[in-house]
């Protein structure tokens, strides 16, 4: 069944059966998250390009994108966090045929998208500069980064936009669309960076600043697609100009679900922003790899987290119709497929380092540092793809707050803590050995709550029957 051939709302309101509930589970799960999957590695492949292009300009100018990631991963992380509570409503009302519920969702949604840009490009005007002073004196480095942060935040409409708008067409199961826009600002992006960053065509040479100019264009252009697609080809929500408004019932409960999400990422910029502080004691070298490491291991966990995406509606909406058996099913393919991924991305980082970090252009030193840090890192991949999948399947049913613990535990009770204490034996490489003992503690963290959260669903489930 082709996405734009889905099953538009029955003339009185009430949603017809959506092929989230139908479909044979396994189809169900590649037809819905492989379109996902190939959009986020275009996704990653334009991250990786902005920071190969920069790289070329200098080690300075590397390091500045990278100590920009935790501004952007913050955005990634309101960006995200909201669009799933909006998703897992959504989903979930269609699953329970609340087409009015389902509508106010959607709406507010874009409400939500607007008010955090406006944040956003607040925060970008402010502190900027005083972000990039707290972290190093290289002026060099402060003015690439504050040139790049300023552009991406001040201009961030079309990257929350971009999230909204595709988000609710994977909530309706329209991946295939939602991939189309995602190919669509990544593509441009792609071609954008090295005119911008070099001044190629007769443009002029902007350097970093050109990074972030063909990053914020891209976006804009896919939200603009997404707005348009939604419209023409989504018929199981309505999108009314009258009703993006505040809405507090609407509002509460998608940062029930979608607030620990935040907190989980934003959490990730706060161990960035430490962990690089820990890194540039030793070399500013360290910090340029670890920005690098961020940048390649998105090749792994991107696929990963299409394939999380494709699932979390799916999850939502049997489980608002009270199939838990279709549930458990789609969770087990899911991890199995996760993990056979970041298996195969172990491989690749033990197997290639040197091949990846040439990507770089890197200074002796860096590739010295990064062959070492990359070999080490990886040994939690494998781990990594259970958790992932487990703390969405949590998120995606109603226990949102058990993968909010496993995250301050792996980053900030865990990791941050780890690495501080291992760089105090002055030895690097035995830094990056903090990655693995935090996943250990996630991986066992993990399988608890989820036996947890399934078993409670189970309970629910019979106990409203």
């Amino acid at each position: 069944m082709k996405d734009n051939k889905m099953q538009s709302p029955a003339p009185g309101g009430t949603p017809q059966e959506n092929k989230m509930g139908v479909m044979p589970e396994g189809r169900l799960l590649a037809g819905m998250a492989v379109p996902m999957m190939i959009s986020m590695l275009v996704q990653a492949l334009y991250n990786v390009v902005d920071s190969v292009f920069v790289a070329q300009l200098s080690q300075d100018a590397l390091n500045a994108v990278s100590l920009a990631f935790p501004l952007q991963n913050l955005m990634i992380a309101l960006a995200g966090g909201t669009t799933l509570g909006v998703n897992t409503l959504l989903s979930r009302s269609l699953g329970e045929k609340r087409q009015d519920m389902a509508d106010r969702a959607a709406n507010t949604g874009i409400f939500l998208a607007l008010l955090s840009f406006a944040a956003f490009a607040a925060l970008a005007l402010l502190f900027s500069r005083t972000f990039f002073l707290a972290q190093t004196d290289n002026a060099v480095i402060v003015e690439y980064g504050v040139d790049y942060a300023r552009i991406c935040l001040g201009c961030s409409v079309g990257l929350f936009s971009q999230f909204c708008f595709e988000r609710l067409l994977q909530s309706t199961g329209r991946t295939t669309l939602s991939m189309y826009t995602q190919l669509t600002g990544a593509l441009l992006n792609i071609i954008l960076d090295p005119i911008l960053i070099f001044g190629l065509f007769g443009m002029p040479r902007l350097e970093v600043a050109g990074a972030a100019v063909a990053t914020v264009i891209g976006q804009i252009v896919a939200a603009a697609a997404g707005v348009v697609i939604n419209l023409k080809c989504n018929p199981d929500i309505h999108i009314r100009l009258k009703a993006i408004r505040w809405d507090t019932a609407v509002i509460r409960e998608v940062y029930r679900v979608g607030f620990p999400s935040i907190i989980m990422q934003s959490i990730g910029s706060v161990m960035v922003f430490g962990l690089n502080q820990i890194l540039i004691s030793f070399t500013e070298a360290a910090t340029a790899v670890f920005g690098a490491y961020f940048k390649l291991q998105s090749f792994i966990f991107m696929p990963v987290f299409g394939l999380n995406n494709g699932m979390v509606p799916i999850v939502s909406y049997n489980y608002g119709a009270a199939r838990l058996d279709r549930v458990r099913r789609t969770m087990k393919l899911t991890i199995c497929s996760a993990v056979c991924i970041m298996t195969l991305g172990f491989a690749v980082f033990q197997l290639a380092p040197g091949m990846l970090l040439s990507f770089f252009s890197p200074s002796e030193e860096m590739y010295a540092i990064g062959v070492t840090a990359l070999r080490i890192i990886s040994f939690h991949f494998p781990l990594a793809g259970f958790c992932i999948i487990a703390g969405s399947v949590c998120q995606a049913i109603g226990n949102p707050f058990h993968s909010l613990i496993v995250s301050v535990c792996r980053q900030l009770v865990v990791l941050l803590p780890a690495a501080w204490l291992l760089a105090r034996s002055g030895r690097l490489e035995l830094v990056w050995l903090a990655f693995l003992v935090a996943e250990l503690v996630s991986l066992t963290l993990s399988s608890i709550f989820l036996r947890r959260t399934m078993r409670a669903a189970e309970a629910r489930l019979q106990g409203g029957a």
